[in-house]
């Protein structure tokens, strides 16, 4: 049955309905019920089909996303921008620093991390461009409404970097109805993949998501954390569900991105009751009478 539904993915052309229910039981093997979703990842299903805020294909786009943030939290949080290019031939790895990030702007793990351009191999960098650049994340992955129509781009930042660290710690504030209420420190990623969760006292939380060992011991507070939480709450604030994510880069708070489908919806927490403990945390929007989806704030 797993082989028919792993088929049944390929066919992006059905309906999202009948479509994310295929997908989110062929990975996590659990039925869905649009009408009565109950744990997070259901109703992150449910906010694939029928949520469709014009707004979101603005805010998950890497580049465009960075008028918004500076309207809301200020330009001071954004990293430096190097370039932007709608081309993957445009990139002139010649004028690039020595070290930076090439990311592709409409979808996520599109991402070059260059520490020394010296030991890039440009050849294959340009391979790897032009695939990125032929993907609609869309249709790449779960039909995750919001990058639809999000038009292929590449954008090149400053290379981020901590005295002491082989990688920057990310911290992504789940916020439910426009409020965080956990977050989630990815600590030595794409080499230890190390994370935890803390409520927003600090207090270490006792629950997994996905691959990935959890952090023994306690990982220190930021000093600037209550700031953070601000910061969330203003660029959250208008929407069921986004995770918010910064780094904190010696005191000095970076917006990283906005996302609304985590995982794609079909990675689930551990222990398995904690799925449903976290979709309490979130209450669904209702359809306007009348209208098949949402369209407006």
């Amino acid at each position: 049955m797993k082989i028919i539904r792993g088929l049944i993915n390929k066919f992006k052309f059905l309906p999202s309905p009948v479509y994310v229910k295929n997908y989110y039981q062929y990975y996590t093997g659990k039925k869905l019920d649009l009408n009565n979703p109950k744990e997070f990842n259901q109703k992150i299903q449910w906010l694939k089909v029928y949520y469709k805020n014009p707004i979101l294909t603005q805010l998950v786009d890497k580049y465009a996303v960075r008028p918004y943030v500076e309207e809301k939290i200020g330009k001071q949080y954004l990293n430096e921008l190097l370039a932007v290019y709608y081309k993957a031939s445009e990139v002139d790895f010649a004028s690039l620093p020595s070290s930076f990030v090439l990311k592709g702007a409409h979808g996520y793990n599109f991402n070059l991390i260059v520490r020394d351009k010296r030991e890039l191999n440009i050849r294959k960098a340009k391979f790897l461009l032009h695939k990125w650049m032929s993907k609609n994340q869309y249709y790449r992955g779960g039909k995750e409404w919001a990058y639809k129509n999000v038009k292929p781009k590449l954008i090149a930042e400053k290379f981020l970097n901590e005295i002491g660290k082989n990688a920057i710690n990310d911290y992504k504030f789940y916020c439910f109805n426009g409020m965080p209420k956990f977050v989630q420190v990815d600590i030595e990623r794409g080499s230890g993949d190390l994370k935890c969760f803390y409520d927003l006292n600090w207090i270490k939380l006792p629950f997994n998501k996905g691959k990935g060992k959890l952090v023994e011991g306690i990982v220190q507070k930021p000093k600037n954390f209550d700031n953070m939480v601000s910061l969330a709450t203003k660029l959250a604030i208008d929407f069921p569900f986004v995770r918010v994510d910064f780094y904190n880069i010696e005191g000095r708070i970076i917006f990283g991105e906005l996302t609304f489908y985590p995982g794609d919806g079909r990675i689930d927490f551990l222990p398995d009751e904690f799925n449903s403990i976290i979709g309490e945390y979130l209450t669904l929007p209702k359809i306007p009478k009348g209208q098949k989806y949402i369209t407006t704030f």
